[in-house]
């Protein structure tokens, strides 16, 4: 798996203040912030509640809104076009559909973005993050987000502190995971494709970042710990036993942020239960048994195409393709 880490932090004050003074700090002083993104059903929940459950680490369900928050900051920049970047900010982020999953309120938020005067856009989305670490009771934040794989060159740009933690998990399974949900492709060879354009244009982007490891998902279900001390080090945390321990406490930490109805793109709800569902491997141990289910329920013929389309990257990364996996290697 591929890592790089090129520019380490000085060890900076993990308890910063979260008045303006805190978003003068020299991005080399800042405290790494994880950020922890792949193709969807990849694992990156199972991470997310891992490294959440780490005393000192908050990370806050998907954002999605800092992209969209990049585009509409530099169209406010423009000259003549009259209009005022922070208020435009503050919209993007409280209307945006995942608001209300934060479970934030929007007049504290608001009145928090304009008191620290942002110049920045980085300094207005570590508000966001900062109130929402502070309503878990912990001092640092982080993010998972699986869509930031693809703008990891934009996330990079507002926060130079971010830490990319890029989980890699068999194509095969991921089709098999999210064929069928609401945000997933339609078929095998759509979930292939999917799966490879997403391991490309993360690899692409990897290389104008400063700080990127990848991370293989069936590593970290078999062995979590030696994946979990590598990616502690990489994020500059302490470690932590919890994060082995982390279904343990997501019961406890889910009751926090109860997901309200979600309307997809085709334009049908997404009910609550619907939404948590997902989410129900996630409060028992690892189980490798699961790891190579797509094995067995797959059928051969969309096991063919599949690989067809991305047997190369599956190589690529160590997967077995063909007769290999028939030999169960």
């Amino acid at each position: 798996m591929l890592g790089r880490d090129s520019t380490p932090s000085d060890g900076a004050d993990a308890s910063a203040p979260a008045g303006r003074e805190a978003s003068d700090q020299a991005p080399s002083s800042r405290t790494p912030v994880p950020f922890v993104v792949g193709a969807p059903r990849s694992g990156t929940t199972m991470l997310r509640l891992m490294l959440d459950a780490h005393p000192d680490l908050a990370i806050p369900p998907e954002t999605y809104f800092v992209t969209q928050a990049y585009k509409r900051w530099r169209k406010s920049k423009r000259p003549r076009r009259g209009e005022n970047s922070v208020e435009t900010y503050i919209e993007v982020v409280t209307t945006h559909k995942r608001w209300p999953d934060f479970h934030l309120d929007a007049d504290q938020f608001s009145a928090r973005v304009r008191g620290r005067e942002p110049q920045e856009l980085g300094d207005a989305v570590r508000v966001f993050y900062e109130m929402y670490a502070e309503k878990i009771g912990k001092p640092r934040w982080g993010d998972k987000t699986p869509f930031y794989v693809r703008k990891m060159d934009v996330i990079q740009e507002v926060l130079p502190e971010a830490r990319f933690i890029h989980l890699v998990r068999d194509g095969r399974a991921v089709g098999l995971s999210i064929k069928d949900l609401w945000f997933g492709p339609d078929s095998f060879p759509d979930a292939a494709q999917f799966w490879v354009d997403r391991i490309d244009e993360a690899r692409e982007k990897a290389k104008g970042l400063d700080h990127y490891i990848e991370v293989r998902y069936e590593d970290l279900v078999r062995d979590p710990e030696p994946e979990l001390r590598r990616i502690a080090e990489f994020a500059e945390l302490p470690w932590n036993d919890r994060m082995v321990r982390y279904y343990e406490y997501v019961d406890e930490r889910i009751a926090l942020e109860t997901p309200p109805e979600e309307v997809a793109q085709d334009g049908r709800v997404v009910s609550t239960e619907e939404r948590k569902k997902i989410m129900e491997n996630v409060s028992r141990p690892p189980d490798p048994a699961r790891i190579d289910r797509w094995r067995n329920d797959i059928p051969p013929e969309e096991l063919a195409e599949f690989e067809r389309i991305a047997g190369d990257r599956l190589r690529e990364l160590g997967y077995p393709v063909g007769s290999e996996v028939s030999q169960g290697s």
